[in-house]
C-alpha cells in the first residue's frame, strides 16, 4: 500500500458550490461535509494547510488546544507513519518538512501568483512551480509521478474554481486585483474610475459557472486518480468560500461572511 499524500486546494469553491455539483471521482474518495477555512484569502489560508492543519469543524465546549492536538495527530492515520504529533511539526510546523524528514518528495503546483516560488510557501518543497496557465488542473496532473521506491507529497492549488470561473474574463466587468491578479492594481488610482458591481443575475450565473467548474475538476481527478497508487490518500478542499451577493456581497479577502469561510472538505485512499 501506498503512502503517498495529495493535497487539492480548490481555489474560492465555496461549500455550496460542490455540493451542487455532480462530483463522482470526488465521492470516490470519501463523504464531503462542510467546514470552516482558517482565512478569508488565498495566502494565510495556504500557509495555515503547510502547517499540517485543515478546515475546522466548529466544536463548543471544548479547549480550542485540544482541536488542534487532534489535527495533528490523524496524520498518523493518514500517512501510516508512527508517532507523529504536534511535536513532531515544532519548530517549523511545516508538513512538508515533516514529510521530507520521512523521505517524502515534496512537490508544489500552484495557480494564483501569490502563491509564487519567491513566496515563504515554497520553503521545505523539492519542486515547486506557478502553472503558466490559470486552469491548469490538467497540466499538473500530466506533470505528477509516482515512485513505488519514494513516497511523494503532492500539493496542489487549483484556479479553475477561482474568478472568473474559467469565463472570458473579457466579457465580464473590471475588478481591479483581480483580473491579472495584482498586476495592474495601481494603474488607475486617481483615474476616478470605480469597477462595476454585478447586478443579481450575474451574480446566479456566476455561481452557477463555479459550479460547473467543480464538476471539470472532478473529470480531471479521474484521471489523476487512477495515476496514483493504491492507498494514495488524498484531501480535497478549499482555501476559502465566495460571496455571490449575499449581503450585498461579492468576492472574498475583506469580507466577513460565512459563505467566504464556509469550505468543502473530504479525504480518503485509492482502493
Amino acid at each position: 500500500m501506498s503512502n503517498d499524500l495529495v493535497f487539492i486546494i480548490m481555489d474560492s469553491c465555496r461549500f455550496d458550490s460542490y455540493k451542487a455539483a455532480k462530483t463522482p471521482h470526488m465521492d470516490r474518495i470519501g463523504a464531503g461535509e462542510a467546514r470552516y477555512a482558517y482565512a478569508s484569502w488565498t495566502s494565510p489560508s495556504h500557509y495555515t494547510y503547510l502547517m499540517g492543519m485543515i478546515p475546522h469543524t466548529s466544536p463548543r465546549n471544548v479547549f480550542a488546544s485540544e482541536v488542534y492536538k487532534q489535527d495533528f495527530v490523524k496524520w498518523v492515520d493518514r500517512l501510516g507513519i508512527d508517532g507523529l504529533s504536534f511535536k513532531s511539526f515544532v519548530p517549523q510546523l511545516s508538513l512538508p518538512k515533516v514529510l521530507q524528514d520521512q523521505g517524502y518528495r515534496t512537490v508544489g503546483r500552484v495557480s494564483m501568483p501569490v502563491l509564487n516560488p519567491m513566496s515563504h510557501l515554497n520553503r521545505h518543497f523539492d519542486d515547486y512551480k506557478l502553472m503558466a496557465n490559470h486552469n491548469d488542473f490538467a497540466g499538473m496532473v500530466k506533470e505528477i509521478e509516482f515512485d513505488e521506491d519514494e513516497p511523494s507529497f503532492h500539493f496542489l492549488n487549483l484556479g479553475e474554481t477561482h474568478y472568473p470561473y474559467m469565463l472570458d474574463g473579457k466579457s465580464l466587468p473590471h475588478i481591479s486585483g483581480v483580473h491579472g491578479v495584482f498586476k495592474h492594481m495601481d494603474d488607475e488610482l486617481g483615474a476616478g474610475k470605480e469597477d462595476q458591481f454585478f447586478d443579481d443575475e450575474q451574480m446566479r450565473d456566476l455561481h452557477k459557472q463555479q459550479i460547473k467548474t467543480v464538476e471539470y475538476v472532478d473529470g480531471v481527478l479521474d484521471n489523476l486518480i487512477e495515476k496514483a497508487p493504491k492507498g494514495t490518500h488524498f484531501i480535497i478542499t478549499a482555501d476559502h468560500g465566495e460571496c455571490f451577493g449575499e449581503g450585498g456581497y461579492f468576492g472574498h479577502g475583506p469580507i466577513v461572511h460565512e459563505k467566504v469561510l464556509e469550505v468543502p472538505f473530504l479525504e480518503g485512499k485509492k482502493k
